[in-house]
């Protein structure tokens, strides 16, 4: 309607109120009453319908990544920290591990009616705006449900939407979880300082315990340091301390007007100083080791998921003993780091590796992997990328008692056989030589010798033809069931498999020996005693669940053919003597002296040692010539004598116990001296010289040769039969063609 057309109002018009009276002057502004209760009305259904909307349309989010992220925490066998794995030190734990007095000390600090409220006060977020607003600080005015919702689900960042977002997803939380639950949830996600998030990480970090173990003044304390860690913390800052004090006391008064506390028990408490700030436990040292070993260990086992096991949160009690753990690092020290120097260029490509198991549970009690994973970061306890050498040599002859093995010439071979040990003797098979002629250390002759003789000076000759006898195929299927892994790579089922072409690891050749320890009985090593997530336990292997690998007679006679090699003074493993227990044990090096072993163990443990050569620069394995001054690095040197220290070590304080052993029949038989003969030649394809006449049993000196059976005229030229193709050998094998002392394989002092 235009203005023309609108009705003209009567001169001296004037609105109303609401008895009739004309409203004059200024009452003319006043809105009505019923204006008044509209607009309130409205503004009622606007926020209403506001909050109805709210809720309708946030939801619940997932888990922040901040908030999920844990730290792996990873502990030796007595329980003791051994290391974390992540960025996050935050280890979760269930609301049962929370005393209930630590509960009430931080329902005390940040929300005393927390199990009688809703999940948000209005109140409360009113006046901590009022007070924001008006210079008198910044102030929370959130419950816990709002806290732990800011903790958990959303962020720290100061705005209006996440707030919005904090207030809807708190009602939801409150309706949906139970007071428990969010209390549990608010204890693992709070920021204590000192990089520790959760109670559990904070309980570790100020005082060195777990969060169960606290007692009613360090939890008050702690609920002290949810309002400003920083600000608290009177042990990186003792500045701090009249504040923390002050803070400290409101809580527990708090608890006493709660009635959480007596007031008689209040007077009692007094503040406990908190412990000193500490670095972080990183991965230096042994524990990057023992960490990525553990972690390889419940991955490839399937034990669990990589995926969830990178998610973090696990508590993993390993089967380390600290005690022997230190104990290896020591002996490595003392014998061989100690020994280096930075003027020998060949001394900076030396590695040491190490493994130790109780024979008798398969638990791996100690693992060395390097100087400092920092450093040196492939772990050398468990690569598969050096050669064993000699180290194979018994689990040839355990495959010969285990399968009755005979001789060519049908006798059962035992610790007396008579074996020819002459150097780059023809190997011989049922139809003659079969192409291969293994060198001895230093091309050196040894002519008729018994199988405890040809261990103890670790013959290749001898061990070569005895892995023909026995069949290369049994000798494989024998160091697999003892332990070597069916991934191993180059065990090869031919003659060379008895000097050690084999690229096993320290841990793989440990559990084997540890096989023979246990009188043949096997099972897989454990690296982990338990394991969980969130109060959940893992399910592990059952370590009940051992088997009879081989037979106890030829674990057993193997293990005092071993006994020979340590206690004989001409044996090759005689410096493990030291260790000052009944000990059996073998040595090995790889080719070109790229790698030196020594595996061995007394009737409680079983250890190798193994010293090897890598350019840190280019990866590549090199050779240890003149390593620490000496010509060579064998078996029988460094990696022998951090044996025998670290077993002295490790078991010092027990009783040294005798093997018993249980010996296949003839082995503990001295065979009678026999008449002197001339050894043939290394071309000679006569048969090997196998048990005909017992020999004397093995002493320093080499016996006089029994008379050679008759056998075909020795010729002048090269050996006769065909020579096949083989794959590398190990352990300094000799080569057909050149056999300069680079090229020795196979030998050990």
């Amino acid at each position: 309607m235009s203005d023309e057309q609108s009705p003209q109002r009567p001169q001296g018009w004037a609105p109303k109120d609401a008895h009739g009276r004309k409203r004059t002057g200024w009452r003319r502004l006043l809105p009505t009453w019923r204006l008044v209760l509209g607009g309130f009305l409205l503004v009622v259904l606007l926020i209403a319908g506001g909050l109805i909307a709210g809720y309708m349309l946030v939801d619940i989010p997932p888990a922040n990544k901040a908030a999920t992220a844990e730290s792996n925490v990873f502990l030796y066998a007595d329980g003791t920290q051994l290391a974390r794995d992540g960025e996050v030190n935050r280890e979760s734990v269930p609301l049962s591990k929370v005393p209930k007095d630590v509960q009430h000390a931080v329902l005390a600090a940040e929300d005393r009616d927390f199990y009688s409220e809703s999940a948000v006060n209005p109140e409360a977020m009113v006046r901590a705006a009022w007070n924001t607003v008006t210079g008198k600080g910044k102030q929370s005015g959130s419950t816990i449900t709002q806290q732990y919702v800011k903790n958990y689900y959303l962020g720290q960042e100061q705005t209006i939407s996440r707030k919005v977002k904090e207030f809807f997803i708190a009602i939801k939380l409150d309706r949906e979880s139970s007071k428990d639950d969010i209390l549990e949830g608010y204890l693992n996600t709070s920021y204590f300082g000192r990089n520790a998030y959760g109670i559990q990480a904070a309980a570790q970090a100020y005082y060195g315990k777990d969060s169960d173990k606290l007692d009613l003044a360090q939890g008050a304390y702690l609920a002290t340091l949810l309002n400003a860690p920083s600000a608290y913390d009177v042990g990186a800052h003792p500045e701090n301390k009249g504040r923390a004090t002050a803070r400290w006391n409101y809580v527990l008064d708090g608890m006493v007007k709660k009635k959480w506390l007596s007031a008689a028990d209040r007077a009692r408490i007094t503040f406990p100083l908190p412990g000193k700030a500490r670095a972080r436990n990183g991965m230096s040292g042994q524990r990057g080791y023992l960490v990525e070993a553990v972690k390889d260990y419940l991955t490839s086992n399937k034990l669990i998921d990589e995926t969830t096991l990178a998610a973090g949160g696990y508590r993993i009690t390993t089967t380390i003993d600290r005690k022997k753990q230190d104990a290896f690092v020591k002996a490595v020290k003392a014998q061989l780091m100690d020994e280096l120097s930075d003027s020998r260029k060949v001394d900076s490509y030396v590695r040491a590796g190490g493994a130790s198991i109780d024979p008798t549970t398969g638990k791996v009690v100690a693992l060395y992997g390097g100087i400092d994973y920092t450093r040196q970061y492939v772990n050398n306890a468990t690569r598969r990328d050096y050669q064993v050498g000699s180290t194979f040599k018994p689990f040839v002859f355990t495959a010969a008692v285990q399968n009755d093995a005979t001789t060519q010439q049908g006798r059962t071979i035992t610790p007396n056989t008579i074996y020819d040990g002459t150097n780059k003797r023809p190997v011989q098979g049922p139809d003659g030589p079969v192409g291969y002629a293994p060198a001895n250390e230093d091309d050196k002759s040894y002519g008729p010798m018994t199988v405890t003789k040809a261990t103890d000076l670790s013959v290749n000759a001898v061990y070569a033809q005895m892995a023909e006898d026995v069949g290369p195929g049994k000798v494989k299927s024998t160091a697999l069931a003892l332990g070597l892994p069916a991934r191993t790579p180059d065990l090869t089922a031919t003659p060379s498999i008895a000097l050690g072409p084999a690229t096993a690891s320290v841990l793989d050749m440990c559990q084997a020996y540890a096989t023979l320890a246990n009188h043949g009985r096997h099972g897989p090593y454990s690296l982990v005693e338990k394991a969980s997530k969130g109060g959940e336990e893992v399910q592990l292997p059952d370590r009940n669940d051992r088997r009879q690998a081989v037979s106890r007679e030829a674990a057993d006679t193997t293990t005092s053919i071993l006994q020979s090699v340590v206690d004989n003074p001409g044996g090759t493993g005689a410096a493990a003597r030291a260790s000052g227990r009944p000990s059996a044990g073998k040595t090995g090096t790889a080719e070109e002296d790229k790698a030196a072993w020594f595996a061995g163990y007394t009737p409680d443990l079983a250890t190798v040692v193994a010293v090897m050569g890598q350019d840190s620069d280019t990866g590549e394995q090199k050779s240890l010539y003149g390593a620490t001054g000496l010509p060579r690095i064998n078996g029988g040197g460094y990696p022998a004598q951090i044996w025998a220290a670290y077993t002295a070590d490790a078991l010092a304080g027990t009783e040294p116990t005798d093997f018993d052993l249980e010996l296949q029949n003839g082995a503990g038989t001295p065979p009678p001296e026999a008449p002197a003969s001339s050894a043939p030649p290394a071309s000679s394809s006569a048969p090997p010289v196998t048990s005909a006449p017992p020999e004397l049993p093995p002493t320093t000196t080499p016996p006089r040769r029994p008379t050679l059976p008759p056998g075909p005229p020795t010729p002048s030229g090269p050996p006769s039969g065909p020579i096949i193709s083989l794959p590398p050998y190990g352990g300094r094998e000799g080569r057909q063609g050149d056999h300069s002392s680079h090229d020795l394989l196979g030998y050990d002092y």
